[in-house]
């Protein structure tokens, strides 16, 4: 298997794109309009030490981008989000060509902000490829602008205000990405009635098995691949629709069955525990009683 190359510097990647050196180490602004195409059908794995934030469009020919074994065919304007570390793979056709622009941002350059921790709350970092934000003319202008405003103070402006100022442009480029994203949720691909039916029949199947005990209860994880998602970008539509994450559903529908089995069989609470995938039956009457008030043998007593 193709072992991923790692890029460890923006000076590296500039190197490796063939264009000039940045006029910052920390933080740079690519137009990818001065990079010379990569056209090489054979997909390549890269891991960057920096975070990678790409508004393109592909104006000739078809790009496939993805982590892992995801992919995707880019033919619109879409915003995408890479996290230090990620494996990201790419190739393209021979006729390939992009516009757009890339931003650079090493995590050196976060220290002393509280950007370095709350930068983790956009959970848009995580999600996959194929998961892209496609953005209006409208939202692109918007994001363009925060772009643009960054690479001018670094280009003019080195002083002790520099950072403060781009660190902010960095945020609100974030904050409106956050919005942009829940409009997506709300106006793009499967409707949300159509996702919470499939996530309601995954959940329903998997505590109708008979080896519910063996297997444990269902993941986020597991989950999200059921549904062909990424575990952080499932979790952000379903807080959109409903105001709850996947964690949540999951917690909601073993309470559902706990209760249904409290009421209507004999059973002992560490073999209902059991039967719904818990290890330990502390673990069980734990999250019943943070979710009901109540602890298992209460709520049968008073259902009783």
């Amino acid at each position: 298997m193709q072992q991923p190359y790692r890029i460890r510097t923006i000076k590296e990647y500039h190197k490796i794109l063939g264009v000039g050196g940045p006029q910052h180490p920390m933080i740079s602004v690519i137009d990818l309009n001065e990079i010379t195409p990569y056209k090489n059908e054979e997909s390549i794995k890269v891991i960057f030490d920096f975070y990678l934030i790409s508004l393109k469009k592909v104006d000739v020919g078809r790009v496939h981008l993805g982590y892992g074994q995801q992919q995707y065919d880019f033919d619109n304007g879409i915003l995408f989000f890479i996290a230090p570390n990620q494996v990201f793979t790419f190739s393209a056709d021979q006729d390939f060509k992009s516009s757009g622009v890339m931003l650079l941002i090493h995590p050196d350059m976060l220290w002393g902000f509280p950007l370095l921790k709350t930068i983790k709350k956009f959970e848009f970092f995580g999600y996959e490829i194929n998961e892209a934000l496609f953005v209006s003319e409208k939202e692109e202008n918007i994001l363009i602008g925060f772009i643009k405003n960054i690479e001018q103070e670094y280009h003019s402006h080195i002083d002790k205000f520099s950072d403060a100022i781009i660190i902010s442009q960095i945020e609100s480029l974030l904050n409106y990405a956050d919005r942009f994203y829940t409009r997506q949720f709300l106006t793009r691909k499967i409707s949300g009635s159509q996702l919470l039916d499939k996530l309601e029949k995954i959940l329903n199947d998997h505590f109708d098995e008979d080896e519910i005990a063996r297997k444990g209860l269902p993941t986020v994880q597991h989950v999200a691949g059921l549904l062909n998602s990424s575990p952080n970008y499932l979790s952000s539509v379903l807080k959109t629709l409903t105001g709850q994450n996947t964690q949540q559903h999951i917690h909601n529908k073993v309470i559902e069955k706990a209760k249904e089995k409290l009421s209507i069989t004999t059973l002992t609470i560490s073999e209902i525990a059991f039967e719904l995938g818990f290890e330990y039956p502390q673990s069980f009457s734990k999250l019943f009683k943070s979710k009901t008030k109540l602890s298992p043998v209460e709520y049968r007593a008073s259902f009783n």
